[in-house]
């Protein structure tokens, strides 16, 4: 093992030297990274792109050339980020779509009206996502799933001829080091009873998402759609210091940026060898394990994905994802 795979390994083994700017720190200068290739000519969407690493990932790909269109629920934030991005970067091939992630029914009319209005995607980061205080539903569907499962299926389904166009288009979920607590566990997904816990529903669905992504590279040839989770590292970001308040005043002062956080999905974007990549779980530009606990290992991974696209397929058809 080369020196800075034996520094990788012990940074992730350490879990907090991993997960906040010092490993990223450490990774980037031991293995030389450059930037982001550009993404001159190419076509981005980048979802929840009014704050935090959504605003980081928008304002990356604006900034290396890509026509990027940006999602997210708030109009006047969402034109202001938009005027802002442009100003900042000097590309004016930025559009805004307004839509409410969290309502399948808006994210089947905003769905429909994007694969209608874009015949070619090379980039869609699904970046929207946050820690629920409490159980809500909005067409029937629990929020947190809403937003960060059923919102991301719906959009991918309906972008895949645009994708497969993209040669490989590359789809990136941004899951979150809070999987590794929780196994896959559909019941609980779809499950409404119990006393509801924000955070290990957000864990679960994140669980999900990395499912999900590998899944989607089981069905879909990599040369036409490469697909990936992702590890951002811990950031600090508006939702840190709104969900875990504690845990962000602890480790604030090691806590990546956005930027840095948004580094591998926009290394991803541009990427060379895209599509060998596809169904990995990537964090620091490396594929990485999806376990660390034995509890959490699924004795059956390739049915789980069946059984999530099948709900998902489930919840898309119905009265919500019409």
């Amino acid at each position: 093992m080369s020196l800075a795979g034996a520094i990788d390994a012990a940074l992730e083994a350490s879990v907090v030297g991993s997960f906040t700017r010092v490993g990223y720190g450490v990774r980037r200068r031991l293995e030389h990274w450059g930037p982001p290739a550009r993404l001159d000519g190419r076509v981005a969407l980048v979802t929840g792109a009014t704050s935090g690493l959504g605003l980081a990932y928008a304002r990356g790909l604006a900034a290396l050339g890509a026509r990027t269109h940006l999602v997210a629920r708030d109009p006047a934030r969402l034109e202001a980020v938009r005027a802002s991005l442009v100003e900042a970067t000097g590309n004016r091939e930025i559009e805004s779509w307004v839509a409410d992630l969290a309502s399948p029914r808006a994210v089947a009319a905003l769905a429909h009206e994007l694969a209608g209005g874009i015949a070619c995607l090379d980039v869609l980061i699904h970046n929207a996502g946050a820690i629920a205080p409490a159980r809500a539903l909005l067409d029937g569907v629990e929020t947190t799933v809403a937003v960060q499962l059923l919102a991301p299926y719906l959009l991918t389904e309906a972008l895949r001829g645009a994708l497969g166009a993209g040669a490989p288009g590359r789809v990136v979920l941004v899951a979150s080091g809070g999987m590794y607590a929780e196994p896959f566990d559909l019941e609980r997904l779809a499950g409404s009873g119990g006393p509801y816990d924000g955070v290990r529903t957000y864990a679960r669905v994140k669980r999900a998402q990395v499912v999900l992504a590998r899944a989607w590279a089981h069905r879909w040839p990599a040369e036409e759609v490469a697909v990936v989770a992702l590890h951002p590292g811990w950031v600090d970001t508006p939702g840190l210091e709104r969900s875990l308040p504690v845990f962000r005043r602890v480790l604030g002062p090691l806590l990546r940026r956005p930027d840095q956080g948004a580094d591998t999905g926009l290394w991803f974007a541009g990427a060379p060898g895209a599509a060998a990549l596809s169904g990995s779980f990537l964090f620091d530009r490396r594929p990485r394990a999806t376990e660390r606990l034995a509890r959490t290992r699924s004795l059956d991974p390739r049915g789980d994905e069946e059984r999530l696209l099948g709900w998902l397929g489930g919840l898309a058809a119905g009265p919500g994802g019409r």
